[in-house]
């Protein structure tokens, strides 16, 4: 693209807890979506089971396993007292092979509410935040700073209030989050927005200095209609290409469909 030197390409999943179409739970499909689209960073909805310890609905372990992808930890935790027991327990019982799979027993969330942000190996993440938002229902936002080679960027993943009572409330209050921060730097925010209209008062909360990457309709993964997932992206940035990701196992894997855009990065 003239007048660019590079791209950086970002994608954003509302993955349903793993859970598909077919209403079974499979962490392995959503890692083969994300493979598939392969995105520099991928912000993630409903990335935590919702009851229990409200776990990691993809653990840990098979993210690193995977090998693509690492999560940014916000050093927070929805653990619960089962989580709390199950501590005490392995304090209290032998290291043995019989107690193993205990031992292997993960209730480590990825994100907050259900929000995480997973980078590949070459971005380096230099800081990172949990973000509270006015709230009804449970909801919260994730920030990361990275580092993509020279490039530095923000990253917001978030999703909004279904009822949409708070939902503009709460992009205000992740545009006065971005502004408090002490660095000046480009921002991507994207998530489930639950917003169906383009027009409508949250999305509208974004000024001139954002623009909405035109993906496409992502929900219901069958046949999708709605464009509630968004990517928007600072000015700054140039966007080169967008769409949703329409794959066999993305049409399985969650009742939304991926988004992605590939962002070209200016000379400096």
């Amino acid at each position: 693209m003239s007048g660019h030197e590079s791209t950086i390409t970002v994608a954003s999943y509302n993955m349903r807890k793993a859970i598909g179409t077919d209403r079974k739970r499979n962490p392995q499909r959503v890692l083969q979506v994300l493979e598939e689209i392969g995105a520099d960073v991928v912000a993630l909805q409903e990335a935590d089971k919702r009851v229990g310890t409200r776990g990691a609905a993809v653990p840990h372990a098979l993210i690193d396993d995977h090998g693509l992808y690492r999560a940014c930890d916000f050093e927070v935790t929805h653990t619960d007292k089962l989580g709390r027991l199950h501590g005490q327990l392995l304090d209290r019982i032998p290291d043995h092979p019989l107690t193993a799979p205990l031992r292997k027993l993960d209730f480590r969330n990825l994100g907050w509410h259900g929000n995480a942000i997973l980078v590949k190996s070459h971005v380096e993440v230099t800081d990172v935040e949990a973000i509270h938002l006015p709230n009804i229902e449970p909801r919260g936002a994730v920030m990361a700073e990275l580092a993509v080679g020279s490039v530095e960027l923000r990253v917001i993943g978030m999703h909004l209030d279904l009822s949409g009572i708070r939902r503009r409330s709460q992009v205000l209050k992740i545009l006065d989050h971005i502004e408090q921060r002490h660095r000046v730097m480009p921002t991507v925010i994207m998530g489930d927005t639950n917003e169906w209209r383009l027009n409508g008062p949250s999305l509208s909360a974004f000024d001139e200095r954002f623009a909405i990457a035109d993906c496409g309709p992502s929900f219901h993964s069958r046949k999708p209609v709605a464009q509630l997932d968004r990517i928007i992206v600072d000015r700054r940035f140039a966007i080169a290409e967008a769409g949703v990701h329409m794959s066999e196992a993305a049409r399985t894997a969650s009742d939304h469909l991926p988004i992605w855009a590939r962002l070209a990065v200016p000379v400096t």
